[in-house]
């Protein structure tokens, strides 16, 4: 149990590091009063040889035939359990007597069949994972970025379109040996067509030349290209209809380093669930090419003692740099 716990107070933090990322600055939920969920019911067949060793008469009765009677609270195990928290879980008696299950049930000579449910694919949140590319390279790529911008058009692959003001579409050096690669526009974005150009790309601008280089000299994305209302997270839909650009740009540029800046690029980009809290600060792989996960710098606006450990990260990729070229 207290495992668990731990595990849903560890899910809980990441989460709101994540909405931190994305500027939420306030919660506001309604706690209903029990957030119990029953647990799933066990199929247990009563063996019908069981109720020769339970004892007709109470074993107390045998040994004294006139037992002392003790004043005691008239309190049943029926009533505990109307009383408690856990009043609306299911009960012996409502568990329902059809078992539907593959195999024999050794109390019976029937063999009962799971009944047969047409499905159909759903697309659930996990299709903002991708499984890790088998690759060991970067595909080869005869394209340019005109030719990317050019197949992209005036999107309307997904919702986003509807909202948007500008295309915020990559930006930076087509020889870049760094490319830094963030989640979605903002509303400075949004407005000037380009990433990271408000208070959050101001601070990476300053990241970039601290690290010895110059803004022009590196690449600059987003997973999405189109701002989400109100800033909220790319829907699973809407990353399938846009990441794969991105993907041909890297191809395009092939840098050396890329770094991913907060908890959806990262997880989008590498295909995994772990937390940006966990992964950050330790080199990744990504078809050949090195990959530093960090916060992004819009979090860092909001927890400036982070900055310390984005420059670490940062550190990294510098010296990484310094010593392949």
């Amino acid at each position: 149990m207290s495992s668990k716990l731990s595990q849903i107070v560890s899910d809980l933090h990441e989460q709101v590091l994540y909405l931190q990322e994305l500027g939420v600055e306030t919660l506001e939920a309604k706690i209903p009063q029990f957030a119990y969920s029953a647990a799933p019911e066990k199929k247990v067949v009563a063996s019908p040889t069981i109720e020769k060793y339970i004892p007709k008469t109470p074993i107390i009765a045998a040994i004294n035939p006139k037992p002392i009677e003790v004043s005691k609270p008239n309190i049943t195990r029926q009533s505990l359990l109307e009383n408690s928290r856990l009043s609306h879980l299911p009960t012996l008696g409502n568990r329902p007597k059809q078992i539907p299950n593959l195999e024999k049930n050794e109390s019976s000579t029937e063999i009962r069949e799971m009944p047969k449910v047409k499905t159909e694919p759903i697309l659930k949140a996990e299709t903002l994972i991708e499984m890790p590319t088998i690759l060991a390279i970067l595909p080869e790529s005869n394209e340019t970025l005109a030719d990317i911008q050019a197949d992209i058009g005036d999107c309307k692959r997904c919702s986003l379109y509807e909202d948007r003001k500008n295309i915020a579409h990559s930006k930076g050096s087509l020889t870049a040996k760094l490319m830094f690669i963030g989640e979605a526009p903002g509303a400075d974005e949004d407005e000037q067509g380009e990433p990271f150009v408000g208070r959050a790309g101001q601070l990476l601008t300053k990241i970039i030349e601290g690290m010895g280089y110059d803004r022009k000299d590196v690449f600059i994305g987003n997973i999405n290209r189109c701002r989400p209302p109100g800033n909220r997270q790319p829907l699973p839909a809407e990353v399938v209809q846009c990441k794969p650009f991105l993907l041909r740009e890297i191809s395009v540029v092939r840098p050396q380093v890329v770094v991913v800046m907060g908890n959806t690029a990262c997880q989008n980009l590498l295909g995994t669930k772990i937390g940006i809290s966990k992964i950050r600060g330790e080199f990744q792989d990504y078809y050949g090419v090195k990959v530093m996960p960090t916060f992004h710098p819009a979090y860092l606006l909001r927890d400036p003692h982070k900055k310390r450990e984005v420059w670490e990260d940062m550190k990294k990729v510098r010296d990484y740099l310094a010593k392949t070229n």
